[in-house]
């Protein structure tokens, strides 16, 4: 975890006189699972946007592994392996959960359109690759059993793990996850812990903004907490149970009590 995977160098935003993001620096490492907290309105969707090139930053500069991201448009960022899920799941409505997910893996197709349309057998060996894919990400969050259901009749807890295993199908270098485990239940929070730590011992890089600390201090090597923009900690998971300002603001507000 030593390269920096992302770099955001003085990044500040401002709708008109006010200063959503306010000069924050951070480096998130290669590899592991970094946590972005905060509580709500502190810029943490914002710095996400900002990341992705959704909003351009007012002030500042981003790098993805050494490229820089200002000016590149959101498809783009993806295209060089930075992908992002939202807040609000987000499902194709008249497709099955199943080609919910192998819409994510779009950008693994190789085949021509010419061998697509004719069904050829490179184009069916692609496709066979791809929904072996699929099935496996699914049996891993437990979704295999709604596979050909409407995605739009899953609940949303099962949208939200969907979401995130459809971005994995695009097999990103860096996973930007906003708020994942919003909705879910205690058995789909296991479910989503136990994703996000294969998911690292798989190589890739993730950032996660979340409201449960019980998850983030599962998972994360590394948290970083925001404050009315600005960022104010940055440690180990038990670094930053000791901090006393983070406590009080963040982990022993969000639990009812004070934090070990």
């Amino acid at each position: 975890m030593s390269a920096c995977a992302l770099k955001v160098a003085n990044v500040s935003k401002k709708f008109g006189g006010l200063a959503a993001i306010a000069d924050v620096s951070l480096e998130v490492p290669d590899g592991g699972v970094t946590a972005l907290i905060g509580p709500n309105g502190a810029g943490k969707t914002t710095l996400f946007n900002l990341i992705t090139n959704l909003f351009p930053s007012t002030a500042g500069e981003i790098f993805f592994y050494g490229a820089p991201l200002n000016g590149l448009s959101p498809g783009a960022i993806a295209g060089l392996g930075l992908i992002r899920t939202f807040q609000t799941a987000r499902v194709f409505p008249g497709m099955t959960v199943a080609e919910n997910v192998l819409v994510g893996g779009h950008n693994q197709v190789r085949r021509g359109a010419i061998e697509q349309m004719l069904w050829l057998p490179s184009a069916r060996r692609e496709e066979r690759v791809l929904a072996a894919k699929a099935d496996a990400f699914l049996d891993i969050v437990g979704l295999s059993r709604f596979r050909d259901e409407a995605a739009s009749n899953l609940p949303m807890g099962a949208q939200k793990l969907l979401e995130v295993i459809r971005a994995l199908m695009a097999r990103p270098r860096m996973l930007l996850l906003d708020e994942p485990a919003a909705g879910l239940n205690d058995s789909e929070t296991a479910e989503l812990a136990s994703l996000l730590r294969a998911v690292r011992d798989s190589g890739i890089t993730v950032m996660v903004v979340e409201h449960n600390m019980s998850l983030v201090m599962g998972v994360a090597d590394r948290v970083m907490v925001l404050d009315a923009g600005t960022l104010v900690a940055a440690g180990s998971p038990q670094e930053i149970r000791r901090n006393a300002r983070v406590i009080e603001a963040y982990v022993g507000q969000a639990h009812g009590e004070a934090a070990p």
